[in-house]
């Protein structure tokens, strides 16, 4: 019996997780998360998985041992090729539990590109995603320059939950093709050479 050989690299689909980071009640992110994906799914060979620390609670507090939802969470991440994280910015930085989350993890996000779609008052969520540049930069990851930001967001989704400015759909294409670059050139990269 003959194996058939595993597709290359180039031909496997990317495999991108969403980090949906607010998690206040009454919060706008499934809108937003409900858009990405929207616009997520127009590109062919994406495979995303959305992760909702709504729904997907991490501990705040860390542990030497990683908890069982910590280490479930661990597996989905390790398979991303890149990420995309949608964060609201709250006194000008990102909430709580997505740094909680991005410090249980260390290996997973290394050598991964990371982008960001943000949202808040006159700012758009900006410092929110520049701080996240040096967290994930610390750790290893490859923060892409591409991003989406949304200022004053309430007034920018009518209320079906759709942006009443195409220009956002124009942002997401370039993110995503981006971080499809990026995902696809380091995966080879760390498939012929394993990150050290």
């Amino acid at each position: 019996m003959t194996s058939t050989p595993a597709p290359a690299a180039a031909e496997r689909p990317l495999r991108i997780a969403v980090l949906v980071a607010s998690t206040r009640e009454g919060r706008f992110a499934p809108t937003i998360t409900a858009w990405f994906t929207g616009q997520a799914a127009l590109h062919t060979g994406l495979s995303v998985d959305v992760i909702d620390l709504d729904v997907d609670r991490l501990p705040m507090h860390l542990t030497t041992e990683r908890p069982a939802e910590v280490t479930a969470m661990a597996g989905r991440l390790a398979a991303a090729d890149g990420f995309v994280v949608i964060t609201p910015e709250y006194n000008r930085s990102f909430p709580a539990p997505l740094k909680a989350a991005i410090d249980w993890y260390q290996e997973e996000w290394q050598a991964k590109p990371v982008g960001f779609v943000t949202y808040g008052g006159v700012s758009g969520g900006l410092r929110a995603a520049e701080q996240l540049r040096l967290v994930f930069g610390e750790l290893h990851g490859a923060p892409i320059r591409e991003g989406v930001t949304f200022a004053n967001y309430p007034e920018r989704f009518d209320a079906a939950g759709r942006p009443t400015d195409e220009g956002c759909n124009t942002a997401a294409k370039a993110l995503l093709e981006q971080l499809t670059w990026w995902a696809r050139a380091l995966r080879t990269a760390r498939e012929t050479h394993p990150y050290a």
